[in-house]
C-alpha cells in the first residue's frame, strides 16, 4: 500500500503541481485537493499506466477521496496476482 500511496501522490504533486501537505487519505478529490473532473480522468490514466492496472469507469465514478482511490488500486493489484 505505501507504494501506492507513493505513486498516486507523486503523480498528483509532479503533474497536477498540488501541494504534498493537502494530500492526506481522507482529503476529498475536488473539494479539498481542488481537481476537477477532467483531472480525475487525467489522474485514472497516469496511475493506470504506471501501476499497470485499470480501474473501470464504475469503480472511478465512487472515488471521493484519495483513500479510495488508494483502495481502488490496492484491491486491482491483489487480483492481478
Amino acid at each position: 500500500m505505501d507504494r501506492i500511496i507513493q505513486i498516486v501522490n507523486k503523480v498528483l504533486e509532479e503533474e497536477f503541481e498540488i501541494d504534498g501537505h493537502l494530500l492526506k487519505p481522507e482529503a476529498l478529490l475536488y473539494e479539498d485537493i481542488g481537481l476537477d473532473s477532467l483531472d480525475a480522468v487525467d489522474l485514472i490514466v497516469m496511475v493506470d499506466k504506471k501501476l499497470g492496472v485499470r480501474i473501470e469507469e464504475e469503480d472511478a465514478r465512487s472515488i471521493r477521496t484519495l483513500e479510495d482511490v488508494y483502495n481502488i488500486i490496492d484491491g486491482l493489484l491483489k487480483e492481478k496476482q
